[in-house]
């Protein structure tokens, strides 16, 4: 494992030293009015199959998400699974394949919510999926990016239905940290 893999896996900081470190406080983020419906979206995730992991650390100078007002900004997350370990390295038309890619998109909209439910407590605190940015790890001439986002952007909608659709950006690039094959951003309403 990386010294980027290693200081990124999941579960890597305890909560204590992640809001002292460069993340952010599980405080800053009070659940509002309790929802009579609460843990609609859990049970969504539960009936898909997914558990979400422990939020990844910041490896770098900044936080995992900001707050301003009812925004919430959630900082890139690579397609690091449950495992810690990568769901896809290396660049989409070369050696990682679109539904390879749209594996590893998905994991990275697992990642996201992970981020959200640390934040939030509560899923159903999300309001609207304004907008994902994916950055694709590409070789040359790899056109198809937005194909391999759809991997994230279906499990938004899966997850939330009508409040899932949302703005999008897709870019290609030359590299990502650990030589992961997809990073994603995103933009969120909030209670």
């Amino acid at each position: 494992m990386s010294k980027i893999e290693a200081a990124v896996r999941p579960g890597n900081m305890p909560r204590a030293q992640l809001a002292q470190g460069g993340g952010i406080s599980q405080d800053r983020f009070p659940a509002n009015k309790r929802n009579p419906m609460a843990g609609t979206v859990e049970k969504k995730l539960a009936s898909l199959g997914i558990t979400l992991p422990t939020p990844a650390s910041p490896i770098a100078n900044y936080v995992a998400l900001v707050r301003s007002g009812n925004l919430l900004v959630v900082s890139g997350q690579i397609c690091f699974g449950a495992d810690g370990k990568l769901v896809a390295k290396g660049q989409l038309g070369g050696s990682v394949s679109i539904e390879d890619g749209q594996k590893a998109a998905r994991t990275c909209a697992i990642n996201l919510l992970a981020q959200l439910k640390g934040a939030l407590k509560d899923l159903d605190q999300v309001k609207r999926v304004l907008r994902l940015g994916g950055f694709i790890n590409s070789a040359p001439g790899f056109t198809d990016g937005p194909k391999v986002m759809n991997g994230a952007s279906d499990l938004m909608v899966e997850v939330f239905g009508d409040k899932g659709r949302h703005a999008r950006t897709t870019v290609g690039v030359s590299a990502l940290p650990a030589d992961a094959a997809i990073e994603i951003e995103g933009l969120f309403e909030v209670a």
